[in-house]
């Protein structure tokens, strides 16, 4: 990965989440209609602005009565004469599987912007709105939580309308499959030991938590877009036709319902008429599963395809396209760092870590944090991260359409982050600090992109491989499919480091859960300490406490650098002349890395 030699001057984004380009429709004149967007700068304007109570992230104080949001239109949207399909290019897709034990990372994300809708929706300020709950409320000591849903809503393929006893259905499910990375959370919250739920009537649901949930926990896995999100299937389709064949054909609520798919091919879709939300202005959309940039670009170029999961370096090939858009969002991603084998103490079962390997140089064979051993992998470590130029990365291959990052989860939270949280490039110390440890020779380190259709995540990962290299390290890179990657994930089998792209956080809290034991999904790092503070954290109702201890937990990780971060980067999405932009914005702002909302894109 060649430096830079200067660094690029940025325009800024607005505080809010803008579009970076409304083109004019042009006649038949034979010029562009692109431009490119303005990359974001470092600074704090270029987040969206997050408000300090009454959001996900900051939970009422005790003593406050929580109000229920604001209730969703009761009036189904006009209907509308779809007509055309629309076709969209992503890296990849995985096997259409929709069922709520059956579905994973990565078809989650692109299943619950579609087929599927979440409870709630996330607003630029990361507070939760209505999708189908229509309203809810918390008692004051933050157990007893009351959902109401939507009335009318149904289910696809004539499986009738939507009841409370199908939300709860589904994420028993989404708990009983064990693939969802909230999985063992759905469980806890909704089927605590010591509380429980209850279907007061259709459109009525009761949680107990049995102890205090904060809001951004909950919501985390609710909302309508993400690797963590979730949506609600019929129960009568399954009790019907058996899970797994519901799975393949399911009967969910989304604006598009599922008519065929073909591993690693495409998924094509239907409009759903007179859907309640919002019924899609075209008959079809049709997810192909297209792994090389190049041939997605050529795709856009030859108007194949209308949009596409897009690098930032094809701008430039994008503003040849005649009658070509673009529109752009900050924060759309953050890209971390993580070093798995890190096992210490004992698994979910109270046991010791079979999978243990004590030869990884920046694994401690002593879990004391004030031990020689321990030592000697933090600098390992830290080495590990000084010796990659982030700003670099950011003006290459995100074309300047980020910020270098230290500690991930923090994506949107600038104002509240510890600022010393910085790893500044140093190769020759680099070196040294690892001849330090013990390894003058250096070591061998597996490296693996998780392939989840974020921008630049395969060309990043390829370009921290070549830092290490330049340090002395063997870098064994492996470029595999997400779905091959992540059992090993779950299961704490993998030895190596992954670079992982995640969406914006509610709550930083919600992306430490998966440092501990009992989280299904895991970032390879586990210790008695995360086990402690990060339930204490993520346990706090009081927001400033919370905030607090949010930091405490990323302060401890930074120090001793079990996990950091890369960058963020900003959203860009590829717009055909088939497309209006016009009212085409985010259903979900919490992803927003591939283009989604397509319900709502209109013909030019």
């Amino acid at each position: 990965m060649p430096n830079s030699g200067t660094k690029r001057k940025y325009i800024r984004f607005w505080p809010q989440v803008l579009v970076l380009l409304v083109a004019a429709l042009l006649v038949a004149c034979g010029s562009s209609a692109t431009a490119t967007p303005a990359p974001t700068t470092g600074g704090s304007d270029s987040t969206p602005t997050t408000a300090s109570s009454g959001s996900a992230t900051a939970v009422p104080s005790s003593g406050d009565s929580p109000t229920a949001v604001p209730q969703a239109t009761d009036a189904a949207p006009a209907m509308v004469a779809p007509a055309g399909t629309i076709n969209m290019g992503q890296k990849e897709t995985g096997i259409f599987e929709a069922h709520p034990s059956m579905s994973s990372s990565p078809r989650i994300q692109f299943t619950s912007s579609t087929v599927g809708e979440g409870l709630i929706t996330t607003a630029t300020d990361f507070s939760a709105s209505p999708m189908l709950a229509k309203s809810w409320s918390v008692s004051e000591d933050f157990i007893t939580w009351t959902w109401k849903f939507q009335e009318g809503v149904q289910f696809h393929k004539g499986y009738g309308e939507m009841t409370a006893e199908d939300v709860l259905y589904s994420y028993e499910q989404w708990h009983a499959g064990a693939k969802h990375a909230r999985a063992g959370i759905i469980g806890d919250y909704f089927n605590h030991e010591d509380g429980g739920s209850e279907v007061v009537d259709d459109y009525t649901l009761v949680v107990d938590t049995g102890t205090p949930w904060v809001p951004a926990q909950v919501f985390e896995f609710m909302r309508n877009a993400g690797g963590s999100s979730s949506w609600v299937v019929s129960k009568k389709q399954s009790e019907e036709v058996g899970i797994e064949v519901a799975s393949k054909n399911i009967a969910a609520t989304g604006p598009w319902q599922i008519e065929s798919s073909e591993s690693g091919v495409s998924w094509k879709m239907s409009a759903v008429e007179d859907h309640w939300r919002q019924t899609p202005y075209f008959d079809g959309l049709v997810y192909w599963t297209i792994p090389e940039e190049s041939a997605r670009v050529a795709g856009f170029q030859t108007g194949t395809l209308d949009s596409f999961d897009m690098a930032f370096d094809s701008l430039a090939t994008i503003e040849e396209v005649d009658g070509a858009m673009v529109k752009g969002f900050p924060n759309a991603g953050q890209a971390g760092l993580n070093l798995y084998g890190q096992l210490y103490g004992l698994d979910k079962d109270g046991e010791e870590y079979s999978q243990v390997q004590t030869d990884l140089a920046w694994v401690s064979t002593n879990l004391d944090t004030d031990s020689v051993e321990w030592a000697n992998a933090v600098k390992v470590k830290k080495a590990l991260n000084i010796a990659i130029d982030r700003q670099t990365i950011v003006d290459t291959l995100l074309s300047g359409f980020g910020k270098p990052l230290g500690v991930r989860d923090w994506m949107g939270h600038d104002a509240r982050a510890n600022p010393d949280w910085v790893y500044e490039y140093n190769p020759d110390l680099a070196k040294q600090m690892i001849a330090e440890a013990g390894f003058p020779d250096g070591f061998s380190i597996t490296l693996t992109p998780s392939i989840r259709g974020a921008v630049a995540e395969v060309e990043a990962c390829e370009a921290v491989s070549q830092y290490w290299e330049a340090i002395g390290l063997e870098v064994k890179f492996q470029n595999i499919p997400y779905a091959t990657l992540r059992p090993e994930l779950i299961s704490r089998n993998y030895m190596g480091a992954t670079c992982h792209t995640v969406g914006v956080r509610l709550s930083p809290i919600v992306g430490a859960s998966n440092y501990q034991t009992k989280s299904t999904f895991s970032y390879g790092t586990h210790h008695p300490w995360l086990d402690e503070n990060v339930g204490d954290a993520a346990s706090e109702v009081d927001p400033e406490v919370a905030w607090d201890k949010n930091v405490k937990v990323y302060n401890w990780i930074f120090d001793n650098a079990m996990a950091s971060a890369l960058y963020t980067h900003d959203a860009v999405w590829p717009i055909g002349k088939r497309l209006s932009i016009d009212g085409w914005d985010p259903t979900d702002w919490s992803e927003i890395r591939t283009a989604q909302a397509f319900e709502y894109t209109k013909a030019r």
